[in-house]
């Protein structure tokens, strides 16, 4: 049987952006390592494939009301990965405020520190606030971000494979070293970039780490198509879910991929407990937690209704939304998931930020172990998905309570893994070991069975 892979969001204090006021809950979890740790070792011994976080290179104005995302993911997720055997982690980095020799260097680096269980969720930045920091007078528009990300990958990909696989001579007699003859400058001079290469260092355990990318707008889709192996989305509906898993499939293919090797990544929060009783009761006090208002508005301006335009608790429908997603919206493919769920039927606004634990886009998943194992199942089989990442309600408490008690019964189904049976996560994940010579024989094959 094909199993599910499960990633794990560390967000803190969940994403329930506000749970930090629950009077359990520490607000200034976010910041400490130990904190982490103690999830990572949950999440590896429940054979976790790999964690994430999130990440953004400026201070967005939400701080007044709830925690930022925190510390770089590179330093806290590299740590984790220190004091973890098996369980990959997933880094994000922008590559509007990155430069991509920086960028392939230091995660070729994690690679071969983490023996293989290294990603770089790719991301291009949708905060204008990030500009200053780097000296820019303005944040560039979407597509300007989007054709600077296809680039930049373009490049990354590039150094990740200027070593060939018979670099190594190792010739002690002679004294040749390497063959130099395999490494080789990629000489790259584009609208962006000019990059010499090649890298200081060989390919690590997977050839290329794995390069995990998310975007709903074309610039995302085609990034996605052309270099993603793991694609991570959002849907509140599981027909928008298959349809956009089959949709990067197909521009996989086009790109002369194999399909196959573009798993889709399914976001999805989940607050869990021993029953559904207990879960809806944790619910309603993360519920009460939410600046409603706020939220509303700021959902309002995704879907291009005017502010004001709509109270919290009068329904939209279909007809109320304007034809195209406003060009200003934060996230493309958080707007494209809200608007699914209201042509399904109307909705508040205040129902719309509970279905979306506060607004962010991903669905809301509440129940018992036994239903949250039966939903993620069901979306999985329809084709919805390859996998997903869970986002927990609240971290600390719903990331243990899905590890304990959802884990075990998607491992007695079959679906998900009992031991780590890989040792790299593109082995985990069903990708192919990525190389110059790899690379090209899968597109030489793609092109022929096209």
């Amino acid at each position: 049987m094909t199993r599910l892979h499960l990633n794990l969001s560390l967000m803190t204090p969940g994403h329930f952006r506000h749970a930090w006021r629950l009077p359990h809950a520490d607000p200034v979890a976010y910041l400490d390592v130990d904190h982490f740790v103690r999830l990572a070792r949950i999440a590896e011994d429940a054979k976790i494939d790999a964690v994430f976080l999130g990440d953004g290179p400026a201070l967005r104005g939400e701080i007044e009301e709830a925690p930022g995302t925190g510390l770089d993911p590179l330093i806290l997720l590299g740590h984790v990965a220190a004091v973890t055997e098996n369980l990959g982690v997933v880094i994000t980095s922008s590559t509007t405020y990155n430069s991509p020799y920086n960028l392939a260097r230091r995660f070729q680096a994690l690679d071969h520190v983490t023996k293989g269980r290294a990603a770089v969720n790719i991301v291009t930045t949708g905060t204008p606030a990030a500009a200053a920091n780097f000296g820019l007078p303005d944040h560039p528009d979407k597509v300007t971000r989007y054709r600077r990300a296809w680039e930049f990958l373009d490049v990354v990909t590039g150094l990740w494979d200027s070593w060939g696989p018979d670099w190594l001579v190792a010739d002690k007699e002679s004294g040749r070293y390497a063959d130099v003859e395999q490494i080789r400058r990629i000489d790259h001079d584009g609208e962006f970039f000019s990059v010499a290469g090649p890298l200081p260092v060989p390919p690590g355990p997977q050839g290329r780490p794995v390069l995990v990318q998310a975007g709903g707008s074309e610039g995302g889709l085609k990034l996605a198509g052309d270099f993603a192996d793991v694609v991570f989305t959002v849907s509140q509906t599981r027909s928008g879910a298959v349809e956009f898993r089959n949709g990067i499939r197909a521009r996989a293919a086009a790109a002369g991929r194999q399909p196959d090797h573009v798993k889709i990544s399914l976001g999805v929060v989940v607050l869990v407990a021993a029953t559904e009783e207990e879960a809806r009761t944790r619910a309603e006090a993360l519920y009460a937690t939410l600046p409603v208002e706020r939220l509303s508005a700021a959902l309002l301006a995704s879907l291009g209704l005017p502010e004001g335009s709509v109270g919290p608790d009068e329904p939209i429908s279909a007809s109320d939304l304007p034809e195209t997603i406003p060009a200003g919206a934060f996230s493309t493919g958080f707007a494209t998931a809200v608007r699914r769920l209201i042509e399904e039927g109307p909705r508040t606004p205040r129902e719309l930020v509970a279905q979306s634990a506060g607004g962010s886009g991903h669905r809301l998943l509440v129940g018992s172990a036994e239903q949250v194992a039966d939903d993620l199942q069901s979306w999985f089989e329809a084709g919805a998905a390859d996998g997903f990442t869970v986002m927990p309600a609240e971290t600390a408490v719903d990331l243990e309570n899905f590890t304990s008690l959802v884990v075990p019964i998607l491992q007695e189904r079959g679906l998900f893994q009992r031991e780590y049976d890989a040792p790299t996560l593109r082995g985990r994940f069903g990708l192919p070991f990525a190389g110059s010579a790899e690379t090209a024989d899968e597109e030489e094959s793609a092109q022929q069975s096209a």
